[in-house]
């Protein structure tokens, strides 16, 4: 088996993915700087593997604890969590996103370099793609320019390790695009743990069922769709982690830089997460409903096929064990890590 670097591997997909490279018996290395995470995580991942794993914290843009890290450990590949991830704050402070989510990138991959180690995933984000497009996305399609400065960090890196592969021919990097990760490990002991006012659907819906939050804002309620409230794929975050264990297989035996969409190819409206939510979990959800946020779309759901064909990846769960397995996380631990 391997050994894998995980770049931000105490954070929500990280974790998740840590304890599922655990479980096929690889050996990890996680490097985090704990901005958006809490070490507690790994502590929970190693409990349930019943194996332990390696930290470092640290930073990507920290070059000498990079090259430390590869010099220590005989790394075989690295898969790359390691950013910053809201969309509004990436409005509000782009120069910090530019700098942790780009160059923190290009860090990592001249150490990557210099240690002679070029087995890449890259998370990446189906934000990438032009909104002119109409769902399924497909990765044929064109990317565009993001609506939002997080979505353009992932543009520019997906751009920059595309034509690194290019130019030297050692590159294999997988791009895998998530559309809408939710949902917990079926434990209960590792999920989304949001610091401040949760960026996302799911969380937010929980910490009202929980009651740290009021109620559930709903942006927009004229859209174009089934009942005017926005539709996205929501995708179990172990099958995304599933996902980065199959893109790696693909990686280690492939050369070049390649795209791959993780979604379920359906899409969910948020009213049909909130009711489907109440209906599995048998709470009542308290929302109103506000204005559209600038740059959201009002449908996105992938077009699956290549990752089912290539990476012999599939998601194995539906939107009601997302909604299950995400409240029974939240009920467990109401305060998150904390």
């Amino acid at each position: 088996m391997a050994k894998i670097l995980v770049t931000g591997g105490a954070g929500y997909i990280g974790s998740h993915t840590c304890l599922e490279l655990l479980n096929t018996g690889h050996d990890v290395v996680v490097l985090d700087n704990l901005s958006n995470s809490s070490v507690e995580s790994l502590n929970r991942v190693q409990q349930l593997a019943q194996k332990s794993l390696k930290f470092v914290e640290g930073d990507i843009r920290d070059s000498q604890i990079l090259d430390r890290i590869f010099q220590e450990n005989t790394i075989d590949a690295v898969i790359h969590f390691a950013g910053l991830k809201a969309v509004g704050e990436s409005q509000q402070i782009p120069l910090a996103y530019f700098d942790n989510n780009i160059a923190g990138s290009i860090s990592l991959v001249q150490a990557m370099e210099r240690a002679q180690v070029f087995k890449l995933v890259f998370s990446s984000s189906a934000t990438v793609y032009d909104e002119a497009n109409i769902s399924p996305l497909n990765e044929e399609m064109p990317t565009g320019m993001p609506s939002n400065n997080y979505g353009y960090t992932k543009l520019i890196v997906e751009q920059i390790l595309e034509k690194l592969a290019i130019a030297d021919t050692r590159w294999s990097i997988a791009l895998l695009r998530y559309f809408n990760p939710v949902g917990a490990h079926k434990s209960g002991q590792i999920g989304e743990d949001p610091r401040g006012i949760p960026n996302n659907l799911m969380p937010y819906v929980t910490q009202v069922a929980v009651g740290r939050r009021e109620k559930l804002s709903i942006f927009g309620n004229d859209y174009n769709t089934v009942d005017g409230t926005g539709v996205r794929d929501y995708i179990h975050v172990v099958d995304l982690a599933n996902a980065h264990l199959c893109a790696l297989n693909n990686r280690l035996t492939s050369q070049g830089c390649r795209a791959w969409n993780i979604g379920t190819g359906n899409g969910s409206s948020v009213l049909q997460v909130k009711n489907t939510f109440e209906q599995v979990n048998g709470i009542n959800i308290a929302f109103e409903f506000v204005s559209r946020r600038e740059g959201d779309v009002a449908t996105s759901f992938a077009d699956n096929k290549r990752a089912i064909e290539e990476l012999g990846w599939a998601p194995q769960y539906g939107l009601e064990d997302m909604l299950a397995d995400s409240w029974k996380w939240q009920k467990q631990n109401p305060h998150g890590y904390g």
